[in-house]
């Protein structure tokens, strides 16, 4: 795997997982608690921290949109991605910041790669020039069996409408990317109890805020 760049200022932490997984959840409790220890934490989410990106969300997710081309969908999705790093990621990570972010170009890969069954490597490609090759210091990858995960939804939007087929090949494709790069993932059971999850994420993010500049 590419090295990419990680941001020598700063703190970058990115959430993954399937649906219903808890990934919001753990964002805000992680970023409550650095706040509580003193960090200056930006907690963001894509598709949709811009005033572009809501645009591109609507579209992706909404329903009433219908059929897609798939390589549209991935293109959108990596616009987003471009809106997201160059107006909200970057500039926090050059103030020296924490930034969580809800979902980064894992999402893509797993789900516009595996899931939509595109050439991984090609959707890689795009999402990495879009978001200038930033990679997450950590990303936790909150594993979810998507039965589990989609039966915490009473109405779906247009991805968690999918098959199961298809959230289970997202499932796995989280997973190859952890596997990938075990020094900078940390992947969690999230049938575990809510605090015990977070708990592990802090012994995690701690020395990493540590050497943090």
């Amino acid at each position: 795997m590419d090295a990419g760049v990680f941001s020598e200022r700063g703190l970058f932490v990115c959430f993954e997982g399937g649906e219903g997984a808890g990934k919001s959840t753990q964002s805000r409790l992680l970023h409550d608690w650095l706040v509580e220890h003193g960090a200056t934490v930006l907690l963001t989410f894509e598709p949709g921290d811009t005033p572009v990106g809501k645009e591109l969300r609507r579209i992706v997710l909404d329903p009433a949109t219908g059929e897609l081309s798939d390589r549209t969908e991935a293109l959108l999705y990596a616009a987003d991605k471009a809106e997201h790093v160059d107006h909200v990621v970057l500039p926090a990570l050059a103030r020296g910041e924490v930034v969580i972010t809800d979902r980064y170009v894992d999402s893509t890969l797993a789900y516009q790669g595996a899931g939509r069954t595109l050439d991984v490597a090609e959707v890689e490609a795009v999402a990495r020039w879009a978001t200038r090759d930033l990679r997450p210091h950590l990303t936790v990858v909150l594993d979810l069996e998507p039965e589990t995960g989609l039966d915490r939804f009473t109405e779906r939007d247009r991805i968690e409408g999918q098959s199961l087929e298809f959230h289970q090949r997202v499932r796995q494709g989280f997973l190859a990317l952890a596997a990938a790069d075990a020094d900078h993932y940390l992947v969690l059971d999230a049938r575990e109890p809510i605090e015990e999850i977070a708990a592990a994420i802090r012994a995690r993010v701690e020395p990493l805020l540590a050497a943090a500049r």
